[in-house]
């Protein structure tokens, strides 16, 4: 009996909290899943990288082992490939870089110059119907190319321009890359109202408050629109094989074409190795250029 009331006098233990499990099991937990997350990007990553990959050992090969070897393992080193590419065409293959490099910067400097103009009457600008011509120009972006495309080749060829630059060069001068525009536009936005009011103060009319104050700070959306405008018009095929039909005027992608003959054998050894040389460019512009890609893209997605 005194044992009894001495249990019920005494206070009930009260449970401590769960112990956390030991250090070495958490961490070995952590380890664990980083190093199979890690395993699946490496896999992901070389699937996707194998055929740029096996593009560049074909460049070494000879011509008719090219599509006997699948795999990566080189065992004859042809360096021929690059220098009879070089010289295979009617031009040595540098002709067809610098045509691309024309169309590359004339592309670049419409877009820039155009888009960021129309993009700023879009976001600062008041005048009628400014929400119908807004979605008029975001409606084009799900315009295929093939629509505007016989009308427009009837025109610059009335305009005596096919078999010349200008077709590939002059749209870009007229704000037709819609997506850029609203780029811009959310870009601009973004940047507070009352910098423009400041300068308008100062005595600043529309044309120096684009210039001054708005293009300074629009770096990212202009990084923006000239990378993603030099890598599309760099590998554009379509449009300049609609153009341009004498091969001195050819651009890379349709250059490249040109090894192929399909009533005769196909020189693949020397078209791969040409295709090697004309990634260079878009592989520099990617790796000087993705920290403004990324920045701009944050910074008007968002908006």
């Amino acid at each position: 009996m005194t044992e009894l009331k001495e249990s019920l006098a005494a206070p009930a233990a009260v449970a401590g909290p769960p112990s956390d499990p030991p250090p070495n099991t958490v961490s070995g937990a952590t380890r664990a899943r980083s190093l199979v997350k890690h395993a699946l990007l490496i896999a992901a990553s070389v699937v996707m990288i194998y055929p740029l990959l096996w593009l560049l050992v074909s460049s070494f090969r000879p011509t008719e082992v090219i599509f006997r070897t699948p795999g990566l393992w080189l065992n004859n080193l042809v360096i021929e490939n690059y220098t009879e590419g070089w010289f295979a065409l009617a031009q040595p293959f540098g002709h067809y870089i610098v045509n691309s490099a024309i169309v590359v910067i004339g592309a670049v400097a419409g877009n820039l110059f155009a888009c960021s103009l129309a993009a700023y009457a879009f976001a600062r600008l008041q005048f009628r119907f400014k929400t119908l011509w807004f979605s008029i120009m975001l409606v084009t972006v799900m315009l295929p190319i093939h629509v505007v495309l016989v009308p427009q080749y009837i025109l610059f060829n009335n305009l005596g321009w096919v078999n010349t630059f200008i077709p590939l060069i002059l749209p870009k001068f007229l704000a037709t890359d819609a997506f850029f525009i609203f780029l811009m536009v959310q870009f601009i936005r973004g940047i507070p109202k009352e910098l423009d009011e400041a300068a308008r103060i100062d005595g600043c009319g529309h044309w120096r408050i684009f210039s001054r104050v708005l293009i300074p700070l629009m770096g990212p959306a202009l990084a923006t629109t000239a990378i993603f405008t030099f890598i599309w018009t760099w590998s554009d095929f379509f449009t300049p094989l609609i153009y341009l039909t004498d091969p001195n005027s050819y651009t890379v992608p349709v250059a490249l074409k040109s090894f192929l003959d399909a009533t005769s054998g196909s020189n693949w050894g020397a078209m791969f190795a040409m295709s090697i040389i004309t990634l260079i460019p878009l592989f520099l512009v990617f790796l000087f250029g993705q920290k403004f890609l990324v920045k701009g893209i944050a910074t008007t997605g968002g908006k």
